[in-house]
């Protein structure tokens, strides 16, 4: 077993093969679901919408959204500065597969995005999403900690950029709330996992991550304890 003296980065390669991580999840969630036929929507896209563009002649039509302002313009994505609880830009009954990674904890008035959600969605489409539960020990600290200091804090411990650090609220972080949210709306639960990665917010320590690695390990383990893992990884549908 890689010891607490190792490298942070070795022990991540050790215990955290990087096809498990919440990312490779739901990217791999997407590609089973993408058709060249396809509407796709990408919720909370970023500045360049570096996921959407990877399905770049996969689908046949892109859309983006995001409340920050884009530095890339491609004929071949159609991007919006939408909130996903106002996505006046997207048509009805339109889309075919919608995603979002990291969006949902930071919405208040989650509602009012899974009523967007449903009507942009085609009956038959799909919603694929990950965002972190509110079990975990990070969801529980960003509760505690007051959202300015959040910035200085995640640019610290992940060397993340501070103006893509944004408030957290976690509305919709919980099997119950998110199974609320979806059959208020219409939409159905088709697929619900709590899913792990490695301690990032201890990459800055290597005895620090070694411990949370341990945690990490023993709480997947048990079905009790699986709600603590850090993220939700959740596809709802539309009848």
């Amino acid at each position: 077993m890689i010891g607490f003296l190792r490298p942070v980065e070795d022990q991540m390669r050790a215990k955290f093969p990087s096809d498990t991580h919440p990312n490779r999840v739901i990217e791999r969630a997407i590609a089973e679901r993408v058709r060249p036929d396809a509407t796709v929507l990408d919720i909370g896209c970023g500045r360049t919408a570096p996921n959407l563009s990877q399905l770049i002649g996969k689908a046949d039509t892109l859309y983006g959204v995001d409340v920050v302002d884009f530095t890339i313009a491609d004929p071949r994505m159609q991007l919006f500065a939408n909130d996903v609880r106002d996505m006046k830009d997207i048509p009805s009954g339109s889309v075919d597969l919608a995603y979002s990674r990291a969006v949902m904890e930071h919405l208040e008035n989650p509602e009012r995005a899974y009523a967007e959600i449903a009507r942009v969605l085609k009956p038959g489409g799909v919603y694929v999403f990950t965002t972190p539960s509110i079990y975990d020990y990070g969801s529980i600290a960003a509760l505690l900690i007051p959202n300015r200091f959040h910035a200085p804090i995640v640019s610290a411990t992940e060397g993340r950029a501070g103006e893509d650090v944004f408030p957290t609220v976690f509305g919709s972080n919980s099997r119950r709330a998110i199974s609320r949210h979806a059959a208020d709306n219409g939409l159905a639960v088709d697929h619900f996992a709590y899913i792990g990665q490695y301690p990032s917010y201890l990459v800055f320590n290597r005895v620090l991550f070694w411990l949370g690695s341990i945690y990490q390990k023993t709480i997947e383990k048990f079905a009790l304890t699986q709600p603590l893992q850090g993220w939700i990884f959740c596809v709802l549908k539309k009848p």
